[in-house]
């Protein structure tokens, strides 16, 4: 089964193929960071990072959130970051503002773009734990910590050049997923013994 968050037909049959499987889905990590891309938008008509780190996976829990209520105990796991502290989605006037997460090329910049779909990410984890907890689904943010090990920056030259340096200052990708791991799997170990 493939999926490609870019393309939300591509989500769509992911569920579709996952669900036509009849299996449990107990833990769910979405996990997506795609930074430092140039402006583009998908087949879909939205700017990409939004769409590959939030919108692609709000998609698939959607889908899939019938399974997870059927398979609980289940966890939800969005893997966010720190960087969602350094954005909003407000106008000048403090008024929610949509149209940020998906601006036009004029109004976009990758730094900010990240950051929003990772704040994104956290506002979607705390509802959909306040949402589905009652039935048995949590869901959690997790930030896995500054891991410059990863291919997250090879869009732009000057974010490699600024990872590298940074590099011996941050987490390799084993550390970064030790810190999701148990936030994936300890409520399901606790309830198995």
């Amino acid at each position: 089964m493939t999926l490609d968050l870019a393309v939300l037909r591509s989500v769509q049959h992911f569920a579709e193929a996952f669900k036509a499987k009849n299996m449990s889905l107990h833990v769910l990590v979405c996990n997506a960071g795609t930074f430092a891309l140039p402006w583009t938008l998908t087949k879909d008509g939205l700017e990409t990072t939004f769409q590959v780190n939030h919108l692609g996976h709000f998609y698939l829990v959607q889908l899939l959130q019938d399974v997870l209520c059927r398979s609980a105990p289940a966890r939800v796991v969005v893997v966010s970051s720190e960087s969602h502290r350094f954005t909003d989605i407000n106008d000048s006037s403090g008024k929610l503002d949509l149209s940020r997460l998906s601006p036009s090329q004029s109004d976009y910049w990758a730094m900010l773009a990240y950051n929003r779909s990772k704040l994104c990410n956290l506002l979607f984890s705390n509802e959909l734990h306040r949402r589905l907890s009652p039935r048995g689904v949590t869901s959690n943010a997790v930030h896995p910590g500054n891991m410059m090990y990863s291919s997250i920056h090879r869009n732009s030259w000057v974010y490699m050049l600024l990872f590298t340096l940074a590099r011996p200052f941050t987490k390799s990708m084993v550390s970064g997923w030790l810190l999701v791991l148990p936030d994936a799997f300890s409520q399901l170990h606790k309830r198995a013994c």
